[in-house]
């Protein structure tokens, strides 16, 4: 419960410092950022390559500011990936009263039989009448389990693999300035579970009932019911501004579910500047996910990495720590080294917990840290090539990505 009241702080704090003028979509402080004088990597090849470029896309007579980068980076669970990030954002009305839109694609390979196929879509349409969410994938995972709760130690783990498809798509509606609400279809497909050898079962070394049969296939499909308050204008690089989400989850076996589930995610961030030039910015994250004391699979449990976006715990092996109930809390400091904005850095710290299976209690409090350089990619649409080292007791990792992690 302790971390259900900090996340509902942070969302007072969110409604007292917010502003509401009327006729307004944007807050004050989020005003379209102007790019004159500011560098980025686009546009330093452009000009060392001696690129002429005719002029930006435009897709429906509006611009669309893509970012593509390929790149080789350490992965989780050891080894190399060879990862293609494309992302392109662009604006469906007025950019005064307009939210960026962005789409990501971000496939990766490793050598040790890692396959990601990720689509991701956040679409504002014209004066934020309408919010368009989207998450498609195909995966193919081996990964290290450890069980339930926060309290197992690093060498207690196993190796489990299987395909992966998930299918979410969510459209809001907007009821007043910042304030959204909607719909989704959630739907989750894992494929052929299984460990490295038949002598290993899933069911036995995690002690949990649902979803962990060797050889079995899990699938969920639900209705979300969405409430969103977003004053960030740039989702890819978010300018002072608030943001807190609520996705209450239902997944009946009416609708082809394994088991009858449900769930509750709450998702509270704040960017707080720290002077009027350049990027200087404190950016809080806090999340809450439970179950709610259903009994969904295995795979959908609440799992660090495993939110929404999969950004959350990069000082934590995905899937580390995970249970009926988590919570999550990250700090991150973001500023400016040089004054055209190219050179950036970040430093960040990070904690979760989960609830132990006997009991139900929190009862051990994780920690990382880490730091990263920022170089800015596309100006246009705020993206920064991301390089970031992260370390905990027992894990540590480079990152590289575009865009920040919250």
């Amino acid at each position: 419960m302790r971390g259900t009241l900090f996340v509902l702080s942070c969302l007072v704090s969110i409604y007292a410092q917010a502003q509401n003028p009327a006729g307004m979509i944007l807050p004050g402080s989020a005003t379209v950022q102007d790019t004159l004088g500011q560098r980025d990597l686009i546009g330093i090849g452009v000009h060392l390559f001696h690129i002429h470029p005719k002029g930006t896309p435009h897709v429906d007579g509006r611009r669309v500011y893509f970012s593509l980068l390929p790149l080789s980076t350490s992965v989780p669970g050891g080894g190399n990936a060879l990862v293609t990030s494309t992302q392109a954002g662009f604006y469906l009305g007025p950019r005064k009263t307009t939210y960026l839109s962005n789409i990501t694609f971000s496939p990766s390979i490793n050598t040790r039989g890692q396959f990601n196929l990720p689509f991701h879509s956040n679409i504002w349409s014209a004066n934020n009448a309408w919010n368009y969410q989207g998450d498609a994938r195909f995966s193919i995972y081996p990964q290290y389990t450890w069980g339930l709760g926060a309290s197992q130690p690093d060498d207690h783990k196993i190796t489990i693999r299987y395909s992966y498809i998930r299918f979410y798509q969510n459209r809001l509606k907007r009821i007043k300035p910042y304030l959204f609400a909607g719909v989704g279809y959630d739907m989750d497909y894992y494929i052929h579970i299984h460990t490295d050898s038949d002598t290993a079962n899933l069911h036995q070394f995690t002690g949990y009932a649902y979803g962990t049969t060797n050889h079995s296939n899990s699938f969920s499909s639900g209705i979300s019911l969405n409430l969103l308050y977003d004053t960030r204008n740039n989702s890819i690089n978010p300018l002072p501004g608030s943001f807190f989400n609520v996705i209450y989850r239902v997944s009946p076996q009416l609708l082809g579910s394994n088991t009858n589930w449900h769930s509750l995610y709450l998702d509270a961030r704040k960017y707080i500047p720290l002077s009027d030039m350049g990027q200087n910015v404190l950016a809080l994250w806090s999340y809450f996910w439970t179950t709610l004391g259903s009994y969904p699979p295995y795979l959908n449990l609440p799992s660090i990495g495993w939110d929404p976006n999969q950004r959350s715990g990069r000082g934590f092996y995905p899937g580390r720590f995970n249970g009926k109930s988590l919570y999550y809390a990250e700090a991150e400091y973001r500023r400016d080294i040089t004054y055209d904005g190219l050179f950036g850095f970040v430093v960040f710290s990070e904690l979760v917990t989960a609830t132990e299976p006997v009991n139900g209690n929190f009862a051990r409090v994780h920690t990382a840290a880490g730091t990263g350089l920022r170089i800015k990619f596309n100006k246009h649409s705020g993206s920064n090539l991301g390089i970031d080292f992260a370390f905990s007791k027992d894990y540590n990792t480079i990152s590289i990505n575009l865009g920040e992690a919250f």
